[in-house]
């Protein structure tokens, strides 16, 4: 049987190639789910992954069945593609977040749609399609062990890729409102494999670069510390995601993240107030920690990407003076900015329906950088101009520069992992 495992392209980046797109310079990992699925496929099965930010689909090539992976911001493409398949009488099954959270929809084009985690469900759905009994709905009924997880066929990916994504956890207990891990509840549960199986894993991995896929390793600072200890010796250079209330505190957990090859933390700020945070159940953010957090992060060698939301119910246009302020005074080289965005199955969206303030289920819009729903405390138009001020204005060229010089060491070598979050490569993303 000949299986083909598809990431599809964003419908913008799609049909404009000459836009600036997240697989610039080859730097983003095709999606890590298609290549632990693939490794899954008993070994008398041919399974093929395209990833289409990098690679053209053909669609007249055969295969007997073809598995489409999808986030809400690329599933429209990734609907176009499965009705492709579908028009030449192919069999396509749907997963991944948007699916998960809107299986009806995604069922109008696909032979069936896969709910939440796949790894122990994946075979049986083969099997099933061997038989010609696939059935329109496979969800998983309890948290995937991830013990079972198996080294990711890294092999079967666009080959000029430069960094390799791995996963060490899965889950956060924070439970923000606006968080897709919302949209499937057994992944909000906390779970770790086995460091042994993780450092076979990195073992095995050839790009010297690794972009972990926690939502945060700093859920279990016990398993972290134990895990950076054991990556010590491989060389490898890594960026990950944490909570500051861990990061502001925790020396030792920052010593080993450092020796372990850490170039960079990504960390959730949100919003630089407290009333804010509160808003949206984020238990781990003190703002009066940002600074601290930040310091201490830096003094150790590595530097960070902060992430700030606008369009809280809470936001009026004080807020992004307030942001662009704090934001100097904390000293904060990077930072992504996005507008708040309800994704599909999370509690935000559900609320914001029963609102009536959800503006269009055009799901090539929900990127974080459109405005898809009505802000409470500030006009459609005002959260608009102040975005795209505090994005002009953090991404002017003096002001990358200057960041850039006062940037720790590690980051003065440009470092093709942090490429990604470096100054132009944003100015060029916002624009």
């Amino acid at each position: 049987m000949k299986i083909l495992l598809i990431y599809p392209a964003p419908s913008q980046i799609y049909h404009n190639k000459n836009i600036l797109s997240e697989a610039i310079f080859n730097l983003m990992p095709t999606s890590l789910s298609l290549m632990i699925l693939a490794s899954l496929v008993p070994n008398h099965h041919i399974v093929k992954i395209i990833d289409e930010r990098y690679e053209k689909i053909n669609f007249n090539e055969d295969y007997d069945i073809i598995g489409i992976s999808c986030y809400t911001y690329n599933v429209l493409r990734g609907y176009q593609i499965a009705d492709e398949f579908r028009r030449r009488g192919k069999k396509v099954v749907l997963g991944g977040w948007h699916p998960s959270a809107l299986p009806m929809e995604a069922e109008c084009h696909s032979d069936s749609v896969v709910i939440g985690e796949a790894e122990e469900i994946w075979n049986q759905l083969l099997k099933d399609f061997e038989k010609g009994k696939l059935k329109s709905y496979y969800k998983q009924e309890r948290p995937v062990d991830l013990k079972i997880i198996p080294i990711a066929r890294r092999d079967l990916t666009y080959k000029k890729i430069k960094n390799a994504s791995l996963q060490a956890t899965r889950g956060c207990p924070v439970g923000c409102e606006f968080c897709s891990l919302g949209t499937m509840e057994l992944i909000k549960l906390f779970r770790s494999r086995p460091i042994e199986n993780v450092i076979e894993e990195i073992e095995s991995i050839k790009q010297k670069n690794i972009i972990f896929n926690d939502p945060s390793l700093t859920i279990d600072p016990k398993y972290t510390k134990l895990l950076f200890k054991e990556m010590g010796s491989f060389n490898k250079k890594f960026i990950c995601d944490g909570n500051i209330n861990v990061l502001s505190k925790d020396d030792e957990l920052l010593k080993l993240a450092s020796e372990a090859g850490c170039l960079e933390w990504e960390i959730g700020f949100e919003s630089v107030s407290q009333q804010a945070i509160k808003s949206i159940g984020k238990k781990t953010n003190i703002v009066e920690d940002y600074k601290q957090g930040i310091k201490k992060i830096n003094d150790y060698g590595m530097d960070v990407l902060g992430c700030f939301i606008f369009g809280f119910d809470t936001d009026t246009k004080k807020t992004y003076i307030d942001t662009i302020d704090e934001i100097n005074r904390i000293k904060l080289n990077k930072v992504l900015f996005n507008i708040l965005t309800p994704y599909p199955g999370t509690r935000l969206f559900s609320r914001l329906e029963k609102e009536d303030r959800i503006l269009t289920e055009d799901w090539s819009r929900y990127t974080g950088k459109n405005i898809v729903y009505k802000p409470k405390n500030i006009t459609m138009e005002d959260l608009l101009t102040e975005y795209t001020k505090i994005t002009k204005k953090f991404y002017s060229s003096k002001e990358i520069i200057k960041r850039f010089f006062r940037s720790n060491k590690k980051e003065l070598k440009f470092s093709l992992l942090t490429l990604p979050s470096s100054g132009f490569m944003m100015r060029s993303y916002y624009k």
